[in-house]
């Protein structure tokens, strides 16, 4: 983070798509490049809102004038809560969402209105449910891009808006004055991007890291003396998985507990036996393991 960022006083709110979140609404937390660069691999689906205040903390009893808020909305992909070492450390150790945790509150019963992904999009973007919004699933609908959402009113409070990163809508955005996002899913390396200009730029590296990187450029080329919003929509960690190749072997010598459920036969639960996400049944070894095998045609082998 350039120097001039550094040292931005923040607030931190998230929300998230199953439990969730961190919330901090009152009190100022210092953001340090660690934090920003590295949350953003790990908040869940519904990511966390950062408002942050760009004003020196007032004395108390100060009646100065009611500042506006900058927000950055870091929001990541099928990440389930189980995957935060704030809420369980069975599994991974994630320690700067722990920060954040540890100075904000944490939502652990919280929902979404619709947990496919263009369709929880579209809820967050109008604050309407998805038959009034119009986008009801990922496959069949197209995005009303002329209908209200919060970006364009905080356009019309004088706010820089921004978004980069996974839109999956269909249609290009609208209400921001800076965007670049991804066709459809997206890639985790190598990833294109669709750019203002209606072209599609290629960017080399990791897709997290790439997200990031052009979400704190247009932070330090905005507009200094206006409030913004930038939402960063991260690939990160929807199917298939893959990680940075510095972590490909982060895990290998660790053995995991099969969760209890494992042997479900979902008795009396037809919407759940109809689902494809077991592993004996539906996994991919080459697409969803990253095995390479030769004579086998994969993203690996390609």
């Amino acid at each position: 983070l350039p120097p001039k960022l550094n040292a931005f006083r923040v607030q931190t709110q998230c929300f998230w798509h199953a439990k969730t979140v961190l919330f901090k609404p009152k009190q100022n937390i210092l953001m340090t490049p660690k934090i920003t660069h590295i949350a953003t691999l790990l908040t869940p689906w519904l990511g966390a809102l950062v408002p942050s205040s760009l004003a020196l903390a007032q004395n108390k009893g100060d009646k100065a004038p009611q500042q506006k808020y900058n927000v950055v909305m870091i929001m990541t992909d099928d990440h389930t809560a189980q995957m935060m070492s704030c809420y369980d450390k069975r599994y991974v150790n994630t320690p700067n969402l722990d920060r954040i945790a540890d100075n904000g509150v944490k939502f652990t019963n919280s929902f979404v209105a619709n947990s496919l992904s263009g369709p929880s999009r579209a809820c967050m973007l109008t604050g309407k449910h998805s038959h009034k919004n119009g986008f009801l699933s990922n496959e069949m609908s197209v995005f009303d891009g002329t209908q209200q959402t919060f970006p364009k009113l905080l356009q019309k409070a004088g706010y820089q808006t921004a978004i980069v990163g996974k839109w999956h809508l269909e249609t290009l955005p609208t209400g921001f004055d800076y965007w670049t996002i991804f066709p459809g899913q997206g890639n985790y390396y190598n990833p294109d991007f669709i750019t203002m200009n209606n072209d599609t730029v290629r960017h080399k590296g990791y897709v997290t890291n790439i997200v990031t990187d052009l979400g704190l450029n247009w932070l330090e080329q905005r507009d200094k003396d206006k409030p913004f919003v930038l939402l960063m929509q991260h690939k990160a960690c929807h199917r298939n998985w893959l990680p940075e190749m510095k972590y490909l072997n982060e895990y290998e010598d660790k053995t995991f507990d099969m969760p209890d459920n494992f042997d479900d036969n979902y008795e009396g639960r037809k919407a759940a036996s109809a689902q494809e996400m077991q592993v004996g049944k539906h996994m991919d070894i080459i697409y969803d393991t990253k095995m390479y095998l030769p004579g086998q045609k994969s993203r690996l082998s390609d």
